[in-house]
């Protein structure tokens, strides 16, 4: 199904994960379908060698047409290394833009910064980023929730970061009259906690040297999965440790800056062992670094989807209770 077919169905189009359709004409333009039937306008393109994808806004707030002119200039303004749209401070995408930069980036960590500038970029402002902060009605922000009702996690999350969003506009002065979050009721969020049985735990660690041993997953990312299995961490605790958090005498890390504050995580004889074989790149200050000199490793989901695809357990993510699957110490050590 190309582009224009998605744009004149009628009935929501389904799709099992985020699918963009590219435009045949406009190299770089295209839309962008979600689970939820919710379909936005994007633009991607490289500066300096780097990519960029910019969401435009939603369809049927946007005509095809009409934004098929906004894509042309974006991808060109882009290409020149400048912003892909023009945010005027009154509008609702200069609300966001003035958010991220004076209140997010300032008081928030980096997972949580990615966390809420995704939330924006691909549900706020392609909605309303074009009206002006005044013109926000409760329904607005009702109806966006409801639309994404099949994502509740991403709903309620767009809500409260809605809430925030229009409380600083009547600290800063942009907007009076109350904020249109308020009484839209959040969604029932179930925990998708999912405990291993002592023969998937088996067959995890079994995958995992199996693996390492045919070359096929780095020592760098096993290492990283064995620790967070074996000691609870957060999966940001471990691609962001440091050597100087790490005490093998002592039997502990000393984290700085975890998502509760400094905190002490005493290690396993096993969860020790892993550290004790891991091989240290001078220079380099991370226990899992990647690729790039002197970073840490930042994709450790590539891995782990490919590690659980072979033990057959789709279902299963890294941030499942890690303590949990580690309580048996099954080929794990």
């Amino acid at each position: 199904m190309d582009r224009d077919q998605v744009l004149q169905t009628f009935e929501p189009l389904k799709v099992e994960k985020d699918t963009i359709f590219r435009d045949r004409e406009l190299r770089g333009f295209g839309v962008r379908v979600y689970p939820s039937g919710s379909k936005v306008y994007v633009v991607q393109t490289r500066h300096r060698g780097k990519s960029r994808r910019v969401t435009l806004g939603r369809h049927g707030v946007l005509t095809a047409d009409g934004v098929r002119r906004e894509a042309a200039l974006a991808i060109s303004r882009m290409k020149s290394g400048r912003e892909p749209v023009e945010k005027a401070p009154g509008t609702v995408a200069g609300l966001a833009a003035r958010y991220l930069k004076e209140h997010v980036e300032v008081r928030c960590k980096g997972s949580t910064q990615k966390m809420y500038r995704s939330v924006v970029e691909r549900f706020i402002v392609p909605a309303y980023g074009q009206m002006a902060v005044e013109e926000v009605e409760r329904e607005h922000m009702a109806e966006l929730h409801l639309e994404l009702r099949e994502i509740p996690y991403q709903a309620n999350r767009a809500l409260e970061i809605g809430m925030k969003l229009f409380n600083l506009a009547e600290e800063w002065k942009l907007r009076t009259g109350g904020n249109p979050c308020r009484f839209v009721r959040k969604y029932r969020e179930r925990k998708r906690e999912r405990f291993l049985t002592d023969a998937e735990f088996r067959r995890l660690g079994e995958v995992l040297s199996g693996m390492e041993a045919e070359g096929r997953l780095p020592v760098y990312p096993a290492a990283a999965i064995r620790l967070l299995m074996l000691t609870g961490c957060r999966r940001n605790e471990i691609v962001e440790l440091q050597w100087s958090e790490v005490d093998l005498e002592a039997g502990e890390l000393r984290l700085r800056d975890s998502k509760s504050g400094a905190r002490l995580v005493p290690l396993s004889p096993a969860a020790a062992r892993v550290f004790g074989e891991l091989p240290r790149i001078g220079g380099n200050p991370w226990v899992i670094p990647g690729t790039k000199r002197g970073r840490h490793l930042s994709d450790l989901n590539h891995y782990w989807e490919r590690v659980r695809e072979e033990a057959e357990l789709p279902e299963v993510r890294l941030h499942d209770p890690a303590a949990q699957l580690c309580q048996q110490g099954f080929g794990l050590g």
